[in-house]
């Protein structure tokens, strides 16, 4: 186990005009579980491989235990990764998939098979040991997967989108076998996801990037609760909040015939109003956000309405307002509705600069 230091590290792409990654700064504690979560293209593959040593580091240095290993192979780095892939060998049995590393460093074949034993309680695969790759279901590949890894017991754990390839129900199992397995094993771990529910459900901190920049590192509930800007705000959270374009008069969001006053201390023309889904009640009183129903989205304990809005004097960056309303309310395509945000969890960022006002 040990300590991760990413100290103003930078990748750029051959031909590319601007950085993979740029000048990430992260430290991560030793048995820490962290997730690097982003949308396609943000850097955070880039990250994971540059500190496993698959990529170069153009500026900046990795540290792995105090130990700066920036030059080094990624053989002597002790860092064991997954993949996305699972990037099993097709002609060796689940055990010799599992100790193919331990052989190769001339460990013996009784005390491979210990290790492996060991690693196959963990992830219940005790009864597959003798089964190949083509044999095994997409969740029983993976776990053959993170069996390799774990028994080399390496300092850091990488993981690439791992649970990627598997479909919905065994995505929130495994996940939940990843997460219980690290806190028993106690590794510190880099996991790599665009699945921001995955993120927070998973991770002591989550590292939400954005075009190769870190915009913030947090536990998932202080992402939620306190975003620092308006990307943050829009990406954490399933579905995103509202972030509504606002013009100001009179020290209020106009929102229609919605107002919403705003601290003394904001002093601008223009904000975006941020408003989670489970922030806004069904009203009838005038002052309140004129909508009209578009999609009704009925999930059991709970259903999302997702609308447009009914006057030109504002607009979602998402193009809709989504509103979280009791299953049993009953609404129909193209009803009129106005929605009121509840006023103490209400965001405010920025018009310009998209950053958290209060």
């Amino acid at each position: 186990m040990a300590t991760v230091h990413f100290d103003g590290v930078t990748h750029l792409y051959p031909g590319a005009p601007t950085p993979a990654v740029d000048s990430l700064d992260i430290d991560i504690a030793d048995g820490e579980f962290i997730v690097l979560v982003g949308p396609s293209g943000c850097g955070k593959s880039t990250s994971l491989r540059m500190l496993a040593g698959l990529e170069s580091v153009e500026s900046g240095r990795i540290l792995i235990g105090g130990k700066d290993v920036t030059g080094l192979p990624p053989r002597a780095r002790d860092v064991a990764m997954v993949f996305q892939s699972y990037a099993l060998y097709p002609n060796m049995t689940v055990a010799q998939n599992m100790g193919f590393a331990l052989r190769n460093t001339g460990m013996s074949k009784a005390d491979t098979m210990v290790q492996v034993q060991e690693a196959a309680r963990m992830l219940e695969l005790e009864p597959l040991l003798d089964r190949k790759p083509a044999k095994l279901s997409g969740g029983q590949r993976q776990r053959v997967a993170m069996g390799r890894a774990i028994v080399r017991r390496p300092q850091v754990f990488c993981m690439d989108e791992p649970l990627s390839n598997l479909d919905a129900k065994l995505r929130v199992s495994t996940r939940s076998q990843i997460a219980a397995l690290q806190k028993r094993l106690g590794t510190t771990t880099v996991y790599v996801t665009h699945d921001q529910v995955e993120a927070m459900t998973m991770g002591d901190r989550v590292a939400v990037l954005r075009d190769g920049k870190l915009q913030q590192i947090a536990a998932p509930r202080e992402l939620y609760d306190n975003p620092v800007n308006t990307f943050v705000a829009g990406f954490i959270g399933s579905p995103g909040m509202n972030l509504l374009d606002a013009p100001v008069r009179d020290n209020a969001a106009v929102l229609g015939d919605l107002r919403i006053p705003l601290p003394h201390s904001v002093q601008t023309d223009r904000v975006v109003v941020g408003v989670r889904p489970e922030s806004w009640e069904v009203t009838t009183e005038p002052d309140s956000l004129a909508v009209a129903a578009e999609l009704l989205e009925e999930l059991g304990a709970e259903s999302f309405i997702y609308s447009h809005g009914i006057t030109e004097e504002w607009n979602s960056r998402s193009g809709k307002v989504v509103a979280r309303v009791d299953r049993r309310f009953q609404v129909a395509l193209g009803d009129h509705l106005r929605l009121r945000p509840k006023l103490d969890e209400i965001f405010f960022f920025d018009g310009a600069t998209e950053l958290r006002l209060c």
